[in-house]
């Protein structure tokens, strides 16, 4: 028991790390190379910040355990739309803006409801794979020539951007470049070994506890590879940008779908566990469809709001592990 505890905790800890490390170097270098700041937002943070979450659930589906890689992607977006969402809240009611939050939350809404329709029929395809990946990648497009002409309409994946920059990352501290190109390599090794790491814990404590894998990855391991994303929400919230908390997870949930899901179904091509079907995807989207009803009435997030998204989580939980 104890050997896979500290596999699992120890992979928590390193992917966060490793998350970070290269999140700091890719953007330093792509500031070196003469990228914009707002080409970097959308691709290279948004994408860094989201490598927990990839690293975790491809490492799963190379290891046959379809389980925890799908789990961990619907497991994530509950916890960003309840957990997060629900913390920020209490902190500091979360202003909606009402662009953003239909053409993101929606996107990231049809996405999951796409996903559940193939889940529960024809199974996931590499052609699902490869069109969840272009989606993105036209959005990213899209997105990016929306902010050229329009900055103050900022999309969610800019927020996620800004988000790393009001949690006082110092992402613009000057430095070499070979120093930085050195930090980014070492977050990608760390990111990969955190992500072994936390698999082969979560794959042996499961059989332990006599938990599904699929469980392990909609609990543990997505509040693990979530926690970047909570740390940044609440100092966003602290700080009274909670535009930026917002942005910061509809920019994760888009990713999570679509990239980490994209990626997923390529390597892994097959059902998805019942656990997920029956149960994960169907919450996830009625959990998407009261947030975007909240944030819809008062353009905000109230308090009380935020309480109730926090209570249905804490019942997910609950169940989990009762049902265990």
């Amino acid at each position: 028991m104890l050997i896979p505890l500290f596999l699992l905790l120890a992979g928590f800890v390193v992917l966060i790390v490793g998350g970070e490390l290269l999140v700091r170097g890719a953007v330093r270098v792509a500031e070196r190379a003469g990228m914009s700041e707002l080409l970097i937002g959308l691709t290279i943070v948004g994408f860094g910040t989201s490598a927990p979450e990839l690293v975790a659930s491809v490492e799963a589906a190379r290891a046959g355990s379809p389980g925890i890689a799908w789990g961990n992607i619907v497991g994530s977006n509950l916890a960003n739309s309840l957990l997060i969402l629900g913390t920020a809240s209490l902190i500091l009611p979360v202003v909606v803006p009402r662009g953003p939050l239909w053409r993101d939350g929606g996107l990231a809404l049809v996405a999951t409801i796409v996903l559940w329709l193939v889940a529960s029929t024809t199974g996931i395809t590499v052609a699902i794979g490869s069109a969840f990946l272009v989606i993105l990648l036209a959005y990213l497009g899209y997105a990016y020539r929306a902010e050229q002409t329009q900055p103050a309409g900022a999309s969610a994946l800019h927020e996620k951007a800004e988000s790393l920059e009001v949690s006082d990352m110092h992402l613009h501290d000057a430095q070499p470049l070979w120093r930085s190109i050195l930090v980014l390599f070492f977050g990608i090794i760390l990111i990969v070994l955190g992500g072994r790491w936390l698999v082969e814990g979560a794959v042996d404590l499961a059989r332990l506890v006599g938990m599904s894998e699929a469980v392990i990855g909609l609990t543990v391991i997505a509040i693990g590879t979530s926690l970047p994303e909570l740390v940044t929400s609440v100092i966003a919230a602290y700080k009274g940008a909670s535009a930026v908390a917002l942005g910061n997870v509809l920019g994760s949930n888009i990713f999570n779908l679509l990239l980490i899901g994209g990626v997923t179904a390529l390597i892994a091509p097959g059902t998805i566990p019942g656990e997920i079907t029956n149960f994960g995807l169907p919450l996830l989207i009625a959990a998407s469809v009261l947030l975007l009803i909240f944030a819809a009435t008062g353009r905000r997030i109230s308090r009380m709001e935020g309480g109730i998204l926090l209570v249905i989580y804490l019942a997910l939980l609950v169940y989990n592990v009762v049902a265990v």
